[in-house]
């Protein structure tokens, strides 16, 4: 009967039920294959398979906390030593990584097996998960609609109860967006708090953190105690927890401050149904005695979002430049999307200190939000500003990449940013997606919860954001919030 259920449990419970001898390692390997072969060419989650590789694993007898636990990797900074490693392109389709990651070797410390590798936007840049190489992955909860990115193809395998948990990176956003859109818990840890190396070290001048997609809080931090912590050379020191989040879960906060937001940082509209759930959620934390009041920090957010893109631009001039040096040769023009190559032609145009002013504006907006802090625990936003988009509608149109070809055919890319070609897609992203990239540009932690589904049937999710380094209240209140409405996973889509 267990293994019936087991779409809908989460790792937490898997790794119990092996270790009372109530499912077998094997059994559970052999569902989740099961459940990958039948799901996946129906939303395209996952791009390449390690069956093999994971029942050699499987074979081994150990007492690691997630023993026997399927996971899947992202396909994207998370290299597995013999195994195709694409960051979504194709200009990377047949390498084969030379190493584990750090974070995988710690995710393979927990016991968890390897079923494969998900779908990621090329070079991980789009809110989307729409790749050229591989096909779009589509939301289970509607086939016509985006899973979210960069992590959408681990979100999509974890909401159609492929695996219980499956890995991701955020540096916009792309743990938390992508668990918006299909009703998971998406934490970002705080700068440093995860390993990014040996490759990368300082990825995207410190945005990117790595964590997990969960059905659960608890398996978020689970996880975070099994991978955080830094390692030799790492750029960044951050002092580790007072003691595991998966205990401080166990008893909820004391009364909080917390400040909500309804207003878009971009002054875009916000959904309506998207409002009521953050209204709720607001009213929900009240119910609970906290204080919660309506405020927002006072911030530049389109210098912000101006400073992101500049950002953007240079880090994908070096992500082409460092994949090149993985495989051995030149990635050219011809092998990767038109705006890939845009914005790494464009990022080797950008002088430095353009480079150092965005930094800058990171760096006070860190002491905006640290002073933001010192008023409120917390601050809750929604994750997303719209539903889930339809596909195709937050990449770039057939006409945006017809003038970027011909510009581009004449060396002519800096019309392109002078005609605002690129930051109409920027825009396009960023005025659907406004409120995940703060906490990247302070290195703060923040979470997505799934807070219910809007009358169409598509997952909604709220953000809460902590002070840096506070993940464990963060994981606290989240749990708290978990309880009050009777847990977060209730059911699965319809596929």
């Amino acid at each position: 009967m267990a293994i019936k259920e087991y779409p809908y449990f989460d790792a937490t419970k898997i790794a119990e039920l092996i270790k009372s001898g109530e499912l077998s390692k094997k059994e559970v390997a052999e569902e989740a294959i099961e459940r990958i072969e039948k799901i996946n060419p129906k939303i395209n989650a996952v791009i390449t398979k390690t069956y093999d590789y994971a029942n050699k694993v499987n074979q081994q007898v150990t007492d690691k906390p997630l023993d026997g636990v399927p996971i899947l990797l992202k396909d994207i900074l998370q290299s597995l030593k013999g195994v195709r490693y694409t960051m979504g392109s194709k200009a990377m389709k047949n390498y084969i990584a030379g190493e584990d990651s750090d974070y995988v070797k710690r995710i393979k410390q927990t016991g968890t097996i390897i079923l494969g590798k998900t779908n990621v936007p090329e070079f991980g840049l789009m809110g989307t998960t729409e790749p050229r190489a591989f096909g779009p992955t589509k939301n289970p909860w509607n086939l016509k609609h985006s899973s979210g990115g960069s992590s959408g193809g681990s979100a999509a395998a974890v909401a159609s109860g492929m695996v219980p948990i499956a890995c991701g990176n955020d540096g916009g956003g792309s743990i938390r967006i992508p668990s918006s859109c299909c009703g998971l818990v998406g934490l970002k840890p705080s700068r440093g708090r995860t390993p990014t190396g040996p490759v990368f070290g300082d990825v995207w001048m410190g945005l990117v953190a790595e964590h997990v997609i969960t059905k659960s809080v608890r398996d978020s931090a689970l996880l975070l105690d099994l991978t955080q912590g830094e390692t030799v050379g790492a750029p960044y020191i951050i002092k580790p927890p007072a003691k595991p989040y998966i205990e401080e879960i166990k008893t909820p906060p004391e009364k909080l401050m917390i400040a909500f937001n309804l207003d878009s940082p971009l002054g875009d509209k916000i959904n309506s149904e998207v409002r009521q759930s953050v209204e709720k959620t607001a009213k929900l934390l009240s119910d609970l005695g906290h204080i919660v009041v309506e405020d927002k920090p006072k911030l530049d957010y389109m210098q912000l979002a101006k400073s992101y893109v500049l950002l953007m631009c240079s880090e994908t001039a070096l992500d082409i430049e460092i994949a090149s040096k993985l495989r051995g040769k030149e990635i050219t023009k011809s092998e990767v999307e038109i705006s890939t190559w845009i914005l790494a032609r464009l990022g080797k145009k950008i002088p430095a200190y353009e480079i150092s002013k965005a930094k800058f504006v990171f760096d006070n907006a860190s002491r905006v939000m640290g002073q933001f802090h010192n008023k409120y625990d917390i601050y809750l936003t929604p994750t997303l500003a719209d539903l889930p988009a339809k596909l195709g509608k937050l990449t770039p149109s057939a006409l945006e990449n017809f003038l970027m070809n011909l510009l581009s055919s004449i060396g002519a890319e800096g019309v392109i940013h002078k005609a605002g070609i690129l930051d109409q897609i920027a825009y396009k992203q960023l005025s659907k997606l406004p409120f995940t990239q703060l906490a990247n540009q302070t290195g703060q932690p923040a979470i997505s919860l799934p807070m219910g589904f809007t009358t169409n049937g598509l997952p909604v999710g709220v953000q809460l954001m902590a002070a840096f380094g506070r993940e464990d209240l963060l994981l606290k209140l989240s749990a708290q919030i978990e309880e009050a409405v009777g847990g977060f996973f209730k059911r699965l889509p319809d596929l």
